[in-house]
């Protein structure tokens, strides 16, 4: 035990004599560094590492942003804040364009598209239209899923005795026992 207050004690004494030395940040405002960098209608903050930064954008996972860096060239552990415009630009341009540089179909999030037939990757607000056009679609049709989405249900299989038990009807409490309303005779 005194060994260990001991060593404790020169270490302690070791850092003061130390000069102290200021830990500087990447975030500094340095030339070069902007603190909010917009790309594909997302604003990215411009401490984050460009990979991690990317997932931000709706429609985009860590393992697209992972293959739309690498098609760009830009390390993934840059911070956002560093990059140059044309590395803004290029970025920009790939998550926007999947379909022109060769990304795998298996990554974008439209294939076979019902409309073209096409292999598409949307982004942002076109994503969730789609979504939300395709929930339409499946209701019309008055198909399973269809019906599952209309009276809120799980539209995948799961099972729904212990779960998905929130209120369904109004006015009335979803589960236990309820007291009887003393009502005039």
């Amino acid at each position: 035990m005194f060994n260990s207050v001991l060593v404790m004690g020169v270490r302690k004494m070791a850092e003061e004599q130390k000069p102290k030395q200021e830990k500087q940040e990447d975030t500094e405002e340095k030339e070069g560094f902007s603190y909010i960098v917009r790309i594909a209608s997302a604003d990215l903050d411009g401490k984050k590492p460009i990979g991690y930064a990317l997932n931000k954008v709706k429609g985009v996972s860590y393992s697209l942003a992972n293959a739309v860096c690498k098609l760009a060239g830009v390390e993934m552990s840059k911070r956002v804040g560093y990059l140059e415009d044309e590395e803004v630009k290029k970025l920009n341009e790939i998550v926007s364009n999947l379909s022109k540089f060769n990304v795998p179909s298996w990554m974008l999030n439209r294939r076979k598209d019902p409309e073209t037939g096409e292999d598409k990757h949307l982004l942002t607000g076109d994503l969730q239209f789609a979504k939300e056009n395709d929930i339409k679609m499946l209701k019309k049709m008055k198909c399973y899923r269809g019906s599952r989405h209309m009276t809120g249900l799980p539209s995948r299989g799961q099972r729904t005795k212990s779960n998905f038990r929130r209120t369904k009807s109004k006015g009335k409490g979803g589960l236990g026992v309820q007291k009887k309303k003393v009502g005039k005779k």
